[in-house]
């Protein structure tokens, strides 16, 4: 399904209670239970590629994004309990510390938008704890409410060239959700695009659990970070509205490789490593040097 083209805007009165200072509107995606979330990762055992139709995606003339910077919002109480945080938020942020410049960053540099080409280069600007009540994924106006209520009370600096990409980490189990994190885009008034994403709270919860077993990574960080993964390689590649690129059903890169891993973990610069899905790549696909993904077509790569 294509990215819709009917934005989602914030009414004159929660702009006056949530953004006192910046107009906003959610861009929309596709097929997920938002109008506006995409790239959702769906539960273990989903299948997304579709086996019926040319495997390979195509470019649908939307934004790319050629470089990143990133900020984490860490939304919850329980982000300020170290019995429940443990080892994710240092982990999270060694995670998109260690990601600008790794051979899994590069799986995605291949797609282009004109003259112009993702890239592999992330700024990581640390994290921000709102330890106010979160609200679950089911809204992307309420994420992207919570993600500029924070750059209106000067918690994150926006790249006014449209780059920034904010994770927001919700201590919201995933209940009877039939995914476990998503992302989606933005514009304030003054018409930056800001690109933002959802997790709810893995910890336990075995349907979107990567089971890592060779990193020493808890369950929850591992979880967090393989998701990470997903949403972060199909904001580079597919960002916003219209769409970049994305196959024939509608699935992104993070889509087509989901729950499929070639190697108990990958290395990231940075000395860490994690265990990772993988990215598809149309060019691994087309010269039969990918692995297969979970429809058996190769085209999976993960860098390592």
């Amino acid at each position: 399904m294509k990215h819709r083209t009917v934005a989602v805007l914030f009414s004159v009165a929660m702009l006056a209670v949530l953004l006192p200072t910046t107009q906003t509107s959610a861009s929309p995606g596709r097929d997920e239970a938002d109008p506006a979330a995409h790239g959702l990762v769906h539960v273990r055992g989903a299948k997304t590629a579709n086996t019926r139709r040319s495997p390979n995606m195509t470019y649908h003339n939307g934004k790319i994004m050629t470089t990143a910077v990133s900020r984490a919002i860490f939304w919850g109480p329980s982000w300020t309990n170290s019995a429940f945080v443990g080892d994710k938020i240092t982990g999270l942020d060694s995670w998109y510390t260690g990601h600008s410049g790794s051979n899994y960053a590069k799986t995605v540099d291949e797609y282009t938008a004109g003259a112009t080409r993702v890239g592999d280069t992330l700024t990581h600007q640390g994290y921000v704890i709102d330890p106010s009540t979160a609200s679950g994924g089911g809204s992307t106006t309420t994420i992207f409410a919570e993600v500029m209520t924070l750059v209106n009370a000067g918690k994150i600096t926006l790249d006014p060239l449209g780059n920034s990409y904010i994770p927001v980490y919700t201590d919201v189990p995933r209940g009877s959700a039939g995914y476990c994190a998503w992302h989606s885009s933005g514009t304030t008034s003054t018409g930056v695009p800001v690109q933002f994403a959802f997790f709810f709270n893995l910890d336990g919860d075995p349907g979107c659990d990567p089971q890592d077993s060779t990193t020493g990574h808890s369950q929850g960080l591992a979880a967090l970070a393989n998701v990470t993964a997903h949403e972060l390689s199909e904001a580079r590649s597919d960002p916003s509205s219209p769409g970049a690129w994305y196959d024939s059903s509608g699935s992104e890169n993070g889509d087509k490789c989901a729950w499929t891993f070639h190697v108990p973990s990958v290395g990231f610069p940075n000395a860490t490593s994690w265990k990772l899905q993988g990215e598809w790549s149309n060019t691994a696909y087309t010269q039969g040097t990918g692995y297969a993904n979970s429809s058996g077509q190769k085209g999976c790569v993960d860098g390592h």
